[in-house]
């Protein structure tokens, strides 16, 4: 089974093809962590002690949350989670997360903002695998 942890190009240019005059776009982030986080190649961000992924994770969430906000962008929802009610047995996810951006050109700008892209190796550490599922809404239901 292949791991996703970045986007492809070609994912990214046909993510902006289809989203750039949309409006909000929200991502759906499904997050799978590591036992251990895995600081390889990321020896400035490596923490003193050994961690988690989960841990991993949530040191990026904290260095990422002001850079969101400085773009406009909010978290609307982080949770825990497992294994599907209704989807493959063999498919679990640790996490969720829901990620409003007012524009793709406001969330492009957060992912190649240089004090983002600095503490973003946290990620890379924390995550085993990971889907990130952009979307728009249809109509307004609140």
């Amino acid at each position: 089974m292949s791991k996703h942890i970045d986007a492809s190009p070609e994912a990214g240019k046909e993510f902006y093809q289809n989203f750039h005059d949309k409006g909000k776009v929200v991502m759906l982030n499904l997050l799978k962590f590591k036992t251990t986080a895995d600081y390889t190649n990321l020896e400035e961000l490596k923490p003193t002690k050994n961690i988690s992924g989960e841990e991993a994770y949530q040191l990026y969430m904290d260095s990422t949350l002001p850079e969101l906000e400085k773009a406009g962008s909010r978290i609307i929802y982080f949770g825990n989670s497992r294994n599907f009610l209704i989807g493959p047995d063999l498919e679990k996810w640790d996490a969720v997360l829901l990620v409003e951006h007012e524009s793709v050109l406001k969330f492009m700008e957060f992912a190649q903002n240089q004090d983002y892209l600095k503490k973003a190796g946290h990620r890379t550490a924390a995550l085993e695998d990971s889907r990130l599922l952009p979307t728009n809404e249809i109509k307004n239901y609140t």
